[in-house]
């Protein structure tokens, strides 16, 4: 293991010699146990191993953050992308449970996550679904589904207002939203371009030629497109270079969604799933606009890939005194 390599990145993520240390450790004993497979590891390889720090107690986020570091220092996508995605969005159920805690007092909370509890962090996409919706079920049914779709709209991710606080300085300086919109939509692409040209993930996704060509045909793609007080935002697919070339609907619906709680229910079929949930990912690419003008928006779920769609597009409502011009 090339360790003062890998010290070097962990320098740049602002980690302390202490963190530094430990990611180093965990991260030597991930390469001893892929040297010890004698081929090239796959992903089911890396999913293994994280199974052995849950079943050990050791599933820290720290831990697998280490673990994704260490795969991205390797330049190695085929053990880093399953890494990613037992850590996309772990906070949701967690926030859910709280939530609903604070909203609805802890003995609703008790009653919709009675043999649920919190999910473990590093349980396989394929299990949370079951650690989730029979929750939102039941939540449904003790408060309400006006209230739910409230509750979620507000998203369950983390999602602190200096995230975007550059992106509100962004539209101070523009001339008006839709050059704002503009250069969003150029900023997106370029990223994208970098993404391909590096060799690097968007997040968890290879970007191919094909999936640039779509993005550049599909301007309300993440950036967004205003008509009036309506801005339409299209999410980019989760695994866009898959979602492009598959016939297969309940495949092209999975490729499309980003949301790992929903994903894999998607696929596999096993689960009834309430469309409610997706006003979570609407509450999320409210977000950023919500900073934008200081205040509270609404949101509208127009397609999802839950609901049986091939996309997912939300309509967020700006304000009423917008100024176009």
């Amino acid at each position: 293991m090339d360790r003062e390599g890998f010290r070097e990145l962990l320098k740049t993520r602002r980690l302390n010699d202490k963190q530094i240390e430990a990611s180093i450790a965990t991260a030597e004993r991930f390469e001893a146990y892929l040297v010890s497979l004698g081929r090239q590891p796959l992903a089911e390889d890396a999913i293994e191993f994280c199974n052995t720090l849950v079943q050990e107690g050791q599933n820290s986020y720290d831990n697998f953050l280490a673990l994704a570091r260490y795969a991205l220092f390797l330049k190695n996508n085929v053990i880093l992308v399953p890494i990613l995605e037992l850590v996309d969005g772990v906070e949701v159920q967690p926030n859910l449970y709280k939530r609903v805690g604070e909203l609805y007092g802890l003995q609703v909370r008790d009653e919709v996550f009675a043999d649920i509890g919190i999910t473990q962090l590093g349980v396989p996409s394929s299990a949370k679904p079951f650690d989730l919706f029979p929750a939102l079920d039941r939540l449904i049914v003790k408060v309400g589904y006006d209230e739910v779709e409230q509750l979620l709209s507000a998203c369950l991710r983390d999602l602190p207002d200096k995230y975007y606080l550059g992106e509100r300085k962004k539209y101070k300086k523009s001339a008006n939203i839709d050059a704002y919109l503009e250069m969003k939509r150029r900023d997106f692409l370029e990223e994208l371009r970098s993404c391909q040209r590096d060799g690097r993930l968007f997040f968890s996704q290879e970007i191919t030629d094909e999936v640039l060509q779509y993005v550049a045909e599909h301007p309300e793609t993440e950036a967004g497109v205003r008509d009036g007080n309506l801005l339409y935002i299209t999410k980019i697919p989760y695994n866009a270079k898959e979602y492009l070339t598959e016939t297969d609907p309940t495949l092209k619906r999975y490729y499309a969604c980003h949301c790992p709680w929903v994903r894999e229910s998607i696929k596999a079929g096993n689960l009834r799933m309430e469309p409610v949930f997706c006003n979570c990912s609407a509450g999320f690419s409210k977000k950023p606009w919500q900073v934008i003008f200081g205040q509270e928006l609404k949101v509208d779920v127009l397609e999802s890939a839950l609901k049986g769609h091939f996309r997912c597009r939300f309509a967020v409502h700006l304000p009423d005194d917008l100024e176009l011009a």
